[in-house]
């Protein structure tokens, strides 16, 4: 069980540092942190997975993240339209969007990946 956490702790400090170094090549650099965060944690879990599930479940886990990435733009599309029309704080705005973001991932996940 350590093991595993030693290893999870190893590869996600790598693959965080490879794409923080990525970040910091591009243009605005607030990007650096999504490509610091996301990609490799999914990176490590699916490469875990594998090891230690097999491939198949990895596929599950892996299409379960894409479901996750279309809700988190259809959140992030509809809180920034809210925004951009003024008449809601941003908290009201997160707030509703998460509605959004749950109801896509639910209807992505029974949709297509039951």
């Amino acid at each position: 069980m350590w093991l595993e956490s030693l290893y999870r702790f190893i590869v996600g400090g790598v693959v965080v540092s490879i794409f923080a170094l990525l970040g910091t090549a591009v243009k605005p650099a607030s990007f650096a942190g999504l490509f610091s965060a996301a990609p490799s944690v999914a990176l490590a879990t699916l490469g875990l997975t594998v090891a230690k599930e097999g491939s198949w479940f990895a596929s599950v886990e892996c299409k379960s993240m894409m479901a996750g990435a279309v809700a988190l733009c259809l959140y992030s599309l509809a809180t920034s339209r809210m925004l951009m029309l003024g008449r809601l704080s941003a908290l009201a705005s997160t707030s509703l969007s998460m509605a959004v973001w749950f109801g896509s991932a639910f209807a992505l996940w029974f949709g297509f990946l039951r």
